[in-house]
């Protein structure tokens, strides 16, 4: 598309150079003095070797300003500020004599002042100070400040007599300096004799137990890390072996060492003390020992309000649980011990505690459960109380959204839900949702005069409990409850009006799922049955115009046939016959398949790859598939930035109908499928790899990769793969440089609207930094393709058939830009094709790298 500019455009690119051109050209020493130094680069050295850890680094007080790709952006943003933009103002104001009594008859005194304070005069030097940054000079207090620091840290490493100095560092360009920090370590002290003083005698049994597991070794050099990491590991032992009142304050250590015996081998005597429970009153402070917890009475409060606490309620028992309630117990019993993980008799654990609250919230049917322990007189029997508030039986709800595509000028999206909690009394929750979408298209193949011409609706029905069920199997000895099980049973449909070829959909899914921890979940669809009906076939080619296209130049050369006469038309303004739509096209395609027409060998081939496609996806498709899905992760919340994700997914799909067909007689078409309900089910195997690994670099830079390896292959019933099971390339997520569904098969050049097969092989990597306050960029490269394998394509610029056609394998690089907004993020990606391996051999490479040909992607959150 070519823009012209007018007097605003020029303007407007005019005020662009010129904001440019001042950060580029800006004074980077404009607010240093002239006794001053910009601070340009820390270094650390640790016995003249230099130190590169991130952590050691941040012990530095004063940091350099920071840079984007090597340009300190924001510190020149900072400089084009005003220093003093008030002052500034009134020196212009009172310049001449009369400007400020012209201002005030023309605007008025008060609207003068105003001016002072606007954004053009004073608002744009603070918005620019806000987000940019001032220039670090070196402040000598800071420096010992940062030496104070590394000898304290090295100094919990062991080095206890280590001498820290620093020099600065002039370099080549004047009133910038470098500091060097240098650190002499001498030698390491080294633990020697370990000993321990434990008050409790139960503590002490419990420590002589698990001694051989300790952090703390004789022979190992002195770190304070250890020692933390000891506390930790001592409290978790202690916790989750009946001492539920365990302090972790109670630990401490005596470090005896010597600090005068220069150039010997130092050594340090470690004494472990754990004292008795502490407890401090308003007046006094007592102490007892500390003695193992076991439960005695495990009471559920299922109707508990703070008001209602000491109100009259009704109990039962079951098991080793009393459950109290109010007039009606709404919950099964069984259910409700299944949540709870304390046992009588049992010893009290952390993890059991831990647990406890996991399940009771992955019920879904409380709110704010709150465990609370009461000893005895003998303070070795626990009495548990466990108070739930049921949340409400109904709520509903509604989500309205606004919509704009490709396919609709602006939609409105209507989904009313209702949600019915604890159905069954066994925490069973149901929830029904209705979807509504009224869009306006200008697609002159609608008839629909309407504005609002294209719909869909449809409805899910979605059946979750707390458990595993399986008929005649008790599950809970393969997937313990502490693992939060789950089983869905789902159904769901969705109709359409006026888009694409108005596809109707039915699915039914039962599935399982459990979370063993917080790093690993496991998914089964033990079934997935999807069922895709085409209603408007005949609309093909008004939707699938590439096909269409390339249908109709093939039959440009039979125009002057006779016998094909009928099937051509000469639309209004044109002297070109085009194909009529749907008769034209069908009965061109017959033409040519039964040689009703003499063709060419490439002509014959072209309409039946056309025709093969046009009767793939417009075929109905019986889905009747399981799937297993294992995650896998070690992220630490949402704050870690080093750390992996891994995904693998493994699908079967017309197993079942196949081994049924052995005793069930099903019809079977013209080609030898098996039918049912008139249609041929798929046939297939699928398994996916997802991996993401981060790596947290410096100053809140991020570099991320990313990996996905694909593969469907059809076999028995099936010699393709359904079209909603297949893998595309290119979009928002994948690889930027393309839009979806126009990269691949391999090396063909988009020919189809909707590009897809059933091999894919994607490679992601991504730089990631900070540019001004929650502003974010990005450098990024994608690679990847989709191939046809092992199914019934025949294009061999399409199939993948050797590591030669690895080299087919797209690559598209450029630039993001994301703003942050705490809770989701926007994102701009600019794509540019740097290999297209649908170019000829020597015009792959930086054929179209230029904006003209780039390709801008929108998306919400990052790609992975």
């Amino acid at each position: 598309m070519r823009m012209y500019l007018g007097t605003t455009g020029t303007w407007a690119k005019i005020s662009l150079l010129s904001i440019g051109f001042a950060i580029t050209s800006c004074n980077t020493l404009k607010r240093v003095g002239e006794d001053e130094l910009l601070l340009v680069k820390n270094t650390i050295y640790a016995d003249s070797l230099k130190v590169t850890d991130e952590d050691i680094e941040s012990l530095i007080v004063q940091k350099p300003n920071s840079r984007i790709l090597g340009y300190p952006l924001r510190l020149n943003l900072y400089n084009i500020a005003k220093k003093n933009p008030d002052s500034s103002y009134q020196d212009w104001l009172y310049r001449k004599p009369k400007r400020k009594d012209r201002l005030d008859n023309f605007l008025s005194e008060k609207q003068v002042e105003r001016l002072g304070e606007s954004f053009l005069v004073k608002g744009l030097s603070v918005w620019l100070k806000r987000i940019g940054e001032a220039p670090v000079v070196i402040d000598t207090s800071n420096t010992r400040k940062s030496l104070e620091r590394l000898s304290v840290y090295y100094g919990s490493k062991g080095y206890f007599n280590n001498n820290t100095t620093f020099e600065i560092d002039s370099v080549s360009r004047k009133q910038r300096a470098k500091i060097n920090y240098k650190i002499s370590l001498g030698e390491p002290y080294m633990v020697d004799s370990i000993s321990h003083s434990i008050a409790s005698s139960a503590i002490d049994s419990l420590y002589t137990l698990h001694s051989e597991e300790s952090f703390v070794e004789q022979g190992k050099q002195f770190d304070l890390v250890d020692f933390n990491a000891e506390r930790e590991r001592l409290a978790n032992i202690f916790r989750n072996s009946g001492v539920y009142d365990f302090q972790e304050s109670s630990i401490s250590y005596n470090i005896i060492r010597d600090t005068t015996k220069l150039g010997e081998d130092r050594k340090m005597d470690v004494e472990l003390n754990i004292d008795n429970l502490k407890r401090r009153s308003d007046t006094t402070l007592t102490t007892s020992e500390y003695k193992i917890h076991r439960f005695d009475k495990i009471n559920i409060y299922t109707d508990f309000l703070y008001s209602e606490r000491d109100s009259e309620q009704r109990f039962t028992r079951y098991g080793d649980y009393t459950i109290f309630y109010h007039d009606k117990l709404r919950f099964k019993p069984k259910t409700l011990a299944d949540a709870i993980f304390f046992e009588k008799d049992s010893i009290y654990r952390d993890l059991d505690r831990t647990r406890t609250y996991r399940q009771i919230n992955n019920l879904n049917v409380f709110k704010y459960p709150t465990i609370t322990f009461e000893e005895d007189s003998t303070r070795t029997k626990l009495t548990t109380n466990v108070y739930l508030a049921a949340r409400p039986k109904y709520s509903l709800g509604m989500d309205f959204d606004v919509t704009h595509s490709n396919i609709q000028r602006v939609g409105l999206a209507f989904s009313p839900s209702l949600r019915a909690r604890n159905l069954f009394k066994g925490a069973e929750n149901l929830s029904l949702t209705g979807r509504l979408n009224v869009g306006s298209s200008s697609d002159p193949t609608i008839l629909d005069s309407r504005f609002f011409n294209i719909l869909e609706f449809g409805a899910d029905i979605n059946l979750d409990f707390p458990r595993i069920w399986f008929p005649f199997i008790n599950t809970n000895k393969i997937i313990p409850s502490y693992t939060l099980p789950r089983t869905r049973i789902s159904l769901g449909s969705s109709f359409q009006q006026n888009i694409g070829l108005d596809k109707q959909t039915f699915n039914s899914i039962l599935s399982y799922n459990w979370t063993p921890s917080d790093f690993r979940r496991n998914t089964v669809e033990l079934l997935n049955i999807q069922f895709v009906r085409n209603v408007n076939t005949d609309r093909f080619f008004n939707v699938y115009r590439n096909s269409y296209d390339r249908l109709d130049e093939v039959a440009d050369d039979f125009e002057g046939d006779p016998t094909l006469t009928e099937f051509f038309e000469t639309p209004d303004g044109s002297t070109d016959p085009q194909l009529i739509i749907p008769e034209g096209t069908t009965g061109f395609t017959q033409a040519i398949l039964s040689n009703a027409v003499t063709s060419t060998d490439e002509q014959l081939q072209e309409v039946n790859s056309i025709e093969e496609r046009r009767i793939r996806l417009t075929e109905n498709n019986l889905i009747f598939a399981s799937n297993y899905t294992f995650h896998k992760n070690n992220r630490n919340g949402l704050t870690d930035n080093n750390f992996f994700q891994f995904r693998w997914t493994l699908e079967s799909a017309g197993n079942l109908l196949s081994g049924l067909a052995n005793f069930i007689p099903f019809n079977k078409n013209d080609d030898g499928d098996l039918l049912v309900f008139s249609v041929p089910y798929s046939q297939y195997v699928k398994t996916d790899i997802d991996f993401v690994k981060y790596w947290d670099l410096s100053r809140s830079k991020v570099l991320a990769f990313h990996t996905f390896i694909g593969i469907a292959v059809p076999y028995g019933n099936s010699t393709n793969i359904p079209f909603v099971r297949s893998y595309f390339a290119g979009g928002s997520n994948d690889n930027r440089a393309w839009f979806p569904y126009s990269l691949g098969p391999g090396k063909t050049n988009a020919i189809n609207d909707f590009n897809e097969a059933n091999f894919k092989l994607a490679f992601n990597l991504e730089y990631r930094f900070p540019i001004v306050g929650d502003i974010k960029g990005a450098l990024f490269a994608d690679a990847g393709n989709i191939w046809n394998v092992f199914d019934d394509q025949e294009d061999p610029d399409a199939v993948f058939d050797g590591l030669d056609d690895l080299g087919d394998i797209a690559l598209g690089t450029g630039f993001g830009l994301r703003y942050d907004f705490t809770y989701f993020l926007f994102r701009v990606d600019l794509g540019f094709k740097t290999y297209n391996p649908a170019e000829e051999p020597s015009k792959r490479w930086f054929r179209d790298y230029n904006f003209g040909n780039s390709v801008l992607q929108i998306g919400i959150n990052y790609p992975f």
